[in-house]
């Protein structure tokens, strides 16, 4: 019976969609997480009469016909790269980014990764790391006698010496965008990397034509929903329960069918 196997696709679907349900409630204090979701497609369809097929010879046709569906399989996981919430860090090193864009980050292959997740803090050489310790590019160096460090709202650096009054420019931070920001490839420790599908990285400075602005002092927070991911939660539960009750019924009538032949 078809019915089995057909419940089998569904309950590995909603397995499917649980695990990214509970990843998304894990992240949901990360700095700068992206919620993902789950999209299903149907299987192939077995054709027992083809819809549109001649009828007769007086040029009828099948207007519906018989497809029996095959089952769900799982399409992709979609990352929704809506706006998190910016909470107040007091962090001087701390930014969020307000609108599009991403953080460049160094990796020590040489490749770029890109972050919004932009907690930052300063390594022993004063330049500006993330906290797996990769360098923010371009790169920005902290001179050891700067007494106060300000970042404006374009990414300009601005550091205030000792027994000096007036700032001096050490760095400017850029952002880079991606015409499908959802086609990123996500390596984890918070960071992208570059697909065929997300295009190539387009860098700018903040506050620029479709580039997003920063606040200095702020971190973005993770955009997972816990009462929506909690409700879709409760969803996919009980399709995987129903999906189960179709396997024990179709047991159960495979069981008649089998007394039937004894008797």
């Amino acid at each position: 019976m078809r019915a089995m196997n057909i419940a089998a696709t569904g309950m590995l679907a909603q397995q499917t969609n649980v695990e990214v349900i509970s990843n998304n409630i894990a992240n949901m204090n990360t700095t700068g997480f992206k919620r993902q979701r789950a999209e299903f497609q149907d299987l192939l369809y077995q054709n027992i009469s083809r819809p549109g097929v001649a009828s007769s010879d007086s040029g009828t046709v099948v207007p519906n016909g018989v497809q029996i569906g095959l089952g769900v399989r799982t399409a992709s996981t979609y990352r929704i790269m809506e706006q998190g919430n910016l909470s107040s860090t007091e962090n001087p090193y701390d930014l969020a980014v307000q609108g599009k864009g991403f953080f460049r980050v160094l990796l020590p292959s040489g490749d770029e990764a890109y972050t919004r997740a932009g907690a930052f803090s300063v390594s022993s050489e004063g330049q500006l790391v993330t906290p797996a310790g990769y360098a923010v590019q371009p790169a920005i160096v902290i001179p050891r006698e700067a007494v106060e460090v300000s970042i404006d709202k374009t990414g300009q650096v601005q550091v205030m010496l000792s027994g000096q009054t007036t700032p001096q420019t050490v760095g400017q931070i850029e952002l880079a965008t991606f015409f499908n920001e959802a086609g990123l490839s996500a390596m984890g420790d918070n960071l992208f990397l570059e697909t065929d599908a997300s295009g190539s990285p387009q860098t700018g400075t903040p506050g620029s034509e479709g580039y997003g602005t920063l606040l200095q002092g702020f971190i973005e927070t993770s955009n997972v929903d816990p009462v929506s991911e909690i409700t879709s939660l409760i969803s996919a539960q009980r399709a995987y329960e129903m999906n189960s009750k179709v396997i024990t019924t179709t047991d159960e009538m495979m069981a008649m069918t089998a007394n039937l032949s004894r008797s």
